[in-house]
């Protein structure tokens, strides 16, 4: 792997709170993507450019993902008529959000934990590939229970 690429999966592996293997190991498998994906095309691209880049390099690599993935949101009991749209959904347990943008602001961090607190699940990945190091645009979200 690239010293860049460990660099960034350490950075991301570091806070664990409980997590299990089959949700680090998705976590993992999603940077070492991305980082091929960054270095390849560098920054400023539209993220459905590095939304179809990245999911190319997980279907090589054989690891289970669904792609804008719509998900029902339910208020006071009821399903509403609106959806989420899930960027990434990687082996049922990791959401990656991924992002071009100037700088990774508190509400895409808001964004991304509320899509988990929805959808159940506790791993969330924010990215910006509009980073000159994407290890500077990416940010590991853990919901606690």
């Amino acid at each position: 792997m690239h010293r860049q690429a460990q660099k960034v999966a350490k950075f991301a592996m570091d806070s664990h709170t409980s997590l299990d293997f089959r949700e680090d190991k998705a976590a993992k498998n999603v940077i070492d993507a991305a980082m091929v994906v960054h270095k390849e095309l560098g920054p400023g691209l539209l993220e459905s450019i590095y939304e179809e880049c990245l999911c190319r390099i997980l279907s090589k690599n054989n690891i289970p993902f669904q792609r804008q993935v719509s998900f029902p949101v339910s208020f006071m009991g009821e399903v509403t008529d609106q959806s989420l749209r899930l960027d990434l959904v990687v082996d049922n347990c990791l959401i990656v959000e991924l992002k071009s943008v100037e700088k990774i602001i508190p509400l895409h961090e808001a964004q991304l934990l509320t899509y988990l607190k929805m959808s159940d699940k506790r791993l969330g990945l924010l990215m910006n590939f509009n980073s000159t190091l994407l290890k500077d645009g990416l940010k590991r979200i853990v919901r606690r229970e």
